[in-house]
Formats: structure tokens, C-alpha cells, sequence
């Protein structure tokens, strides 16, 4: 992964995390209602080459909601926007006293998900990350 990348995810990944409930009217604002119903449904996740690699289930809502379950564990409240054929899904996670936020960014092109990059953000610094590859819509 090169360092731009890891940087600008990081930046937006803080931002968002600190952005707390209005991240969800911000993300509405900016993905088009048509353009999230054609995003929304369930996504399989799979993040690789990380501390802790895993599977999960990313559901988008056509509002602009976002939630991920990964095992047994349902994060919710998080919210997602498109822009410039990218994903930005931002989900707040446990933090133990800090601002923390699992984010999930990706291609976006023509109603499909590509690959990507996954963080764990605590206290707006990157925690964990790892490559992200989306399955198809309602594959979970």
C-alpha cells in the first residue's frame, strides 16, 4: 500500500469519526437518493493482510446508513457516501474511551463494489488495516 493512500484514508476516516452523528446528513448530502438505492442492499466483505483477518456482511441502506457484521458482533449507526466512484463507509466501533470507527473504501462503478482498503481507527489514528475485496450485492 503506498503512503498517499494510507493517508488520505486516514484523513478521511478521522474526520469522518469525528464528525459523529452528523456524518450520516453529511453522507446523505453527498450521494444522489438514485445512486445509493442502486448501492443498497447487502455486501460481502473479506479483509486480508491485516493483524486480524476476517469476513463480514456491509449492508447500505439507500439513505445513506451503513452497518457491518463481522462473527457475531453487529456495529450499526455508521453511514456511507459515493463520490468520484468511491465508497467511504464510516462505522463507529468501540473505542474504550476514544473516538474509534471501522471504515470500509472501495471503487464504485456501475452499481458494483472493487477493491479497496479497510481501517480500524482509534482516537482518529489507524489501529489496524488491510486489503478490502467486496462480493457481490446480496451474496450475505
Amino acid at each position: 500500500m503506498h503512503l498517499p493512500n494510507r493517508l488520505l484514508v486516514s484523513t478521511v476516516a478521522a474526520a469522518l469519526a469525528l464528525a459523529g452523528s452528523v456524518g450520516a446528513t453529511l453522507a446523505r448530502g453527498y450521494t444522489s437518493p438514485e445512486l445509493a438505492r442502486s448501492y443498497s442492499g447487502s455486501w460481502p466483505v473479506t479483509v486480508s493482510g491485516s493483524q486480524v483477518n476476517f469476513t463480514g456482511c456491509l449492508t447500505l441502506t439507500g439513505s445513506g446508513f451503513a452497518s457491518v457484521i463481522i462473527g457475531s458482533t453487529r456495529y450499526t449507526g455508521g453511514s456511507y457516501f459515493i463520490v468520484n466512484n468511491f465508497l467511504v463507509a464510516t462505522i463507529p466501533a468501540q473505542g474504550y474511551g476514544q473516538n474509534a470507527g471501522l471504515v470500509f473504501t472501495g471503487r464504485a462503478a456501475r452499481n458494483k463494489l472493487g477493491r479497496g482498503v479497510y481501517e480500524d481507527v482509534y482516537g482518529g489514528e489507524d489501529f489496524n488495516s488491510g486489503a478490502l475485496s467486496f462480493g457481490m450485492k446480496g451474496g450475505c
